[in-house]
């Protein structure tokens, strides 16, 4: 295997065109995969009881993430988390999303699955993961389904008291150069192996971070990550033979040597200190990756961030670090409050009169897709309400380059009590909540008697 797998590194002329899935869908009506290869124990509480995990109102002082599963099970957490992935999402989920007209999904991932970049003596994860995203991805290449890889457990965790970073703690190190460093190394791999490793057929994108902190002031050099990112992105495929933007493509160097490559190119643009680092780094993983056949897709990713207006005090703009297609994020959630008032009427006021599309698209952060919403609000919502909220957001979201929902499925269990019935999207078309077709709503003018006159101030 290493040897297959150093030549093709080593040299362009060993790439065989493949047929491309292609990029993203021009409209996107999605999903998300949570709590499948990064876990969020609130959606599966009995799940992660008898796996034996535990439940606090305070996640960084019991066994509620992967970081504290795998350091109190250091000898069992990989079979279990085995377990875990193939029964949480599989071939049923996948033929249930192309039943739902389901075109995208989005996966979230934690920077272990590059098992390489774990520091073993402090940082603890189950092993494992790559094997079930190639497993996930094959399937979903089938089905005609696109993923985007969404790294949203960052080395060093990006957001405080938050499962989805794989560990609640108050101690956040991403905004580190050393983290930034690793981030990149994973991306570069994520990047390598959607070009090359067949069973990524369905990988179109990558995502840099979910949900860094809002607060700019407390997330320094982000802006320089977000630059190298997109260097990465590019300048591994530019040495892969991918024409990449405004660059080409890189020849095959005549000896068949791949760190000879970087000499050759010029160290401005793409290929700064911290890029050539990263990729060189990369190469020795690469190696000890698993790879089962080699082909070349020619088209450049998707680079995809949050958007600017995620953050505030003055953020770096990631429209600012595009080279090629790109994409950008935005999340909102009525149910935890900022957004409107706790009452139906303000709920249908805000999202009818909606401004995030334009307000992005005129700082360059178009296409916008609504990575993440859900229906769940601060008061108990009937379904009528329910049957509108889903139509508004959907109309909303539509607006952009359409929307991904949060989540896919949760537990449907006595402890889980009601939680599948505003989390989940297959038990929304179930209730009736959403139409089997994404692209259709109840009724297209839920929002006329909530808009407000453009001459109004809201």
């Amino acid at each position: 295997m290493r040897s297959s797998l150093s030549l093709f590194l080593l040299s362009a002329s060993c790439f065989s065109a493949a047929a491309a899935l292609g990029g993203l869908p021009s409209k996107i009506y999605g999903v998300n995969l949570g709590s499948w290869l990064v876990l969020e124990s609130w959606m599966l509480p009995q799940e992660w009881l008898d796996m034996g995990g535990q439940q606090c109102a305070d996640c960084s002082t019991c066994i509620a993430t992967e970081f504290a599963f795998a350091q109190a099970y250091p000898d069992t957490v990989d079979k279990i988390f085995d377990g875990h992935w193939n029964s949480w999402f599989n071939q049923p989920d996948v033929d249930a999303l192309v039943h739902a007209g389901i075109n995208t999904v989005r996966i979230p991932l934690g920077y272990w699955i590059v098992e390489a970049l774990v520091n073993r003596t402090t940082e603890f994860y189950p092993r494992g993961g790559l094997a079930q995203l190639r497993r996930g991805l094959q399937q979903l290449h089938k089905a005609g389904i696109v993923a985007i890889l969404d790294h949203h457990a960052l080395p060093g965790v990006q957001t405080a008291g938050q499962m989805f970073t794989g560990r609640c703690t108050s101690d956040v190190e991403f905004y580190t150069e050393f983290n930034y460093h690793r981030a990149l190394i994973w991306t570069a791999v994520m990047t390598t192996l959607s070009h090359v490793d067949p069973d990524f057929a369905a990988a179109v994108s990558i995502e840099a971070v979910n949900e860094p902190i809002m607060n700019a002031d407390q997330t320094p050099g982000y802006g320089d990550f977000q630059m190298n990112f997109v260097k990465v992105v590019r300048a591994t495929e530019f040495l892969l033979g991918v024409p990449t933007p405004g660059f080409g493509a890189m020849p095959a160097p005549a000896d068949g040597n791949f760190t000879a490559m970087l000499p050759h190119v010029s160290d401005d643009n793409i290929f700064n200190a911290e890029v050539r680092s990263v990729l060189i780094e990369t190469v020795p993983i690469l190696l000890q990756l698993e790879i089962k056949g080699l082909s070349l897709r020619k088209e450049p990713l998707v680079t995809t961030f949050s958007d600017v207006n995620w953050q505030f005090n003055n953020p770096p703009n990631p429209a600012a670090a595009a080279i090629g297609s790109q994409l950008y994020d935005n999340h909102l959630y009525y149910s935890f409050g900022g957004v409107a008032d706790a009452n139906p009427d303000a709920y249908m006021t805000s999202i009818c009169n909606l401004n995030r599309v334009q307000n992005d698209a005129a700082v360059g952060n178009s296409p916008l897709v609504f990575g993440e919403w859900g229906l769940p609000t601060q008061f108990n919502a009937t379904d009528e309400f329910l049957n509108m909220w889903a139509d508004a957001q959907k109309l909303a979201y539509s607006q952009g380059a359409g929307w991904m929902f949060w989540n896919f499925k949760v537990e449907k269990s006595e402890l889980a009590g009601n939680l599948s019935r505003q989390w989940s999207y297959l038990e929304g078309i179930e209730l009736g909540y959403f139409l089997k077709d994404p692209t259709q709503v109840h009724d297209p003018h839920v929002c006329d008697p909530y808009v407000i006159n453009s001459t109004t101030t809201a």
